[in-house]
């Protein structure tokens, strides 16, 4: 693998300073060659003013934040990174490449999760290159490979978790999302370190199910809510009839056998476990 091999420049003042000197006095030398119709002096001008004119294409600017890659006859020479004016080798071919925070949003994915539903999930992948060797010459276009490697990441995660989790204690992608978020980010990195980049940040940014079974699972979301709301509301009635049978039985209020106490149980049950109010009977003769 090609590894990054940063380089420094002459300092792009000096060069130019120097660079005007030569062109100067070139263009000084053809004048007098002229003047004075001297042919060998000509020449010699004419090959120093076109040395300079070469010379200039040296000079290369370096932005905040980006890198200029080098090469010599198709060879890698080194990464010049260091943000200014600069002067290099003329015959390197320059090629800039961004060193930036990039991030972009996959596009809307439909895949099957652990469970074998369909899902739609996308995501937003941060990500910088912090080699510019390797993202520049490992691979094609590196910023298609970020784009397809990351989709490649996130459809296998998602074949890797449920939707929602159905047990206690299990992973799901609609419950961590800060576990599956660094998940993710592994799953990303691992893809792209070949390239030269780090991921700085992967997160879902969609998630859901597709639309052929959302009715169906917001269905079941809902049978799976009253489940539990119904499950609460039976313990806290059970509380209730026992706090109040013991509360009786402490004060003396009445003496109930075992059959009243059973059909007190069941009333108060029915009453507090019922979903619309109950008309109460008051008995109004004896107590059986």
């Amino acid at each position: 693998m090609i590894r990054e091999i940063e380089r420094k420049g002459v300092p792009g003042i000096l060069a130019v300073l120097l660079l005007f000197l030569l062109t100067a006095g070139a263009f000084a030398s053809a004048v007098r060659a002229a003047w004075y119709d001297n042919a060998v002096t000509g020449i010699g001008s004419a090959v120093a003013g076109a040395v300079s004119l070469i010379l200039w294409f040296g000079l290369t600017m370096v932005q905040p934040n980006q890198a200029r890659v080098l090469t010599l006859f198709g060879r890698y020479v080194g990464s010049l990174k260091v943000p200014g004016l600069w002067w290099v080798n003329p015959l390197y071919a320059k090629r800039p490449i961004s060193l930036r925070v990039h991030n972009f949003e996959t596009a809307k994915l439909k895949v099957n999760d652990k469970q074998s539903n369909p899902i739609e999930i996308g995501a937003i992948v941060v990500w910088q290159v912090v080699d510019s060797a390797e993202a520049m010459f490992e691979v094609e276009s590196y910023e298609d490979y970020v784009r397809v490697q990351s989709e490649s990441a996130v459809r296998t995660l998602a074949t890797s978790y449920p939707y929602d989790a159905h047990s206690e204690g299990e992973t799901s992608l609609s419950h961590n999302a800060n576990e599956i978020a660094d998940k993710l980010a592994a799953e990303v990195q691992a893809r792209l370190s070949r390239a030269g980049m780090r991921v700085i940040e992967a997160r879902i940014a969609h998630l859901a199910y597709a639309p052929e079974i959302a009715n169906a699972m917001l269905r079941r979301q809902q049978a799976s809510a009253i489940i539990a709301a119904r499950v609460q509301i039976v313990e806290g009635a059970v509380s209730m009839v026992d706090m109040a049978l013991r509360s009786i039985e402490q004060k003396g209020m009445v003496q109930l056998d075992e059959e009243r106490k059973a059909a007190m149980v069941s009333n108060l049950l029915v009453t507090l476990c019922a979903e619309q109010p109950m008309q109460p009977v008051v008995n109004t003769g004896s107590l059986y």
